[in-house]
């Protein structure tokens, strides 16, 4: 079982089940979104991830249309992102998680649109765009 929370502890969640890769976003909105070099965000299944506090108060920006970032009020700690199209899917910021995942990063994707101020040292899989076409990261 994992557990996680935004920075103020307002909003909490758990999640019971297999977790997909982790991607290390470097697009734009993003950036942007995380105020850093990239967001690292991973799909789980809707259906098993659960708000154990603070659901009310959690608030869902459409930064495209058909896509959700979801984010605290409060501390603006960002939470998830879910697409219309892939309803059963949702991509948790693994930031926010309470301990360890148990893997790391599989892959940086958009590296087409990074940052000139940040370098990729790692020997990670890197692409231009996602490997995945229905990937909403």
């Amino acid at each position: 079982m994992l557990t996680g929370q935004c920075l103020c502890g307002a909003i909490k969640y758990q999640y019971d089940g297999p977790v997909g890769p982790v991607s290390l976003c470097h697009c734009q909105r993003c950036r942007r979104a995380q105020g850093s070099a990239f967001s690292a965000s991973a799909p789980l299944q809707a259906v098993r991830f659960q708000f154990t506090e603070g659901e009310d108060q959690v608030r869902e920006f459409e930064s495209l249309p058909g896509k959700y970032r979801a984010f605290c009020p409060h501390c603006g700690s960002p939470l998830y992102s879910r697409v219309d199209a892939i309803p059963g899917i949702v991509r948790l910021r693994v930031g926010t998680l309470d301990g360890d995942l148990g893997k790391g990063a599989a892959s940086h994707i958009y590296v087409g649109s990074k940052s000139d101020w940040f370098q990729i040292t790692d020997e990670l899989p890197q692409y231009d765009k996602t490997e995945r076409t229905n990937d909403p990261h």
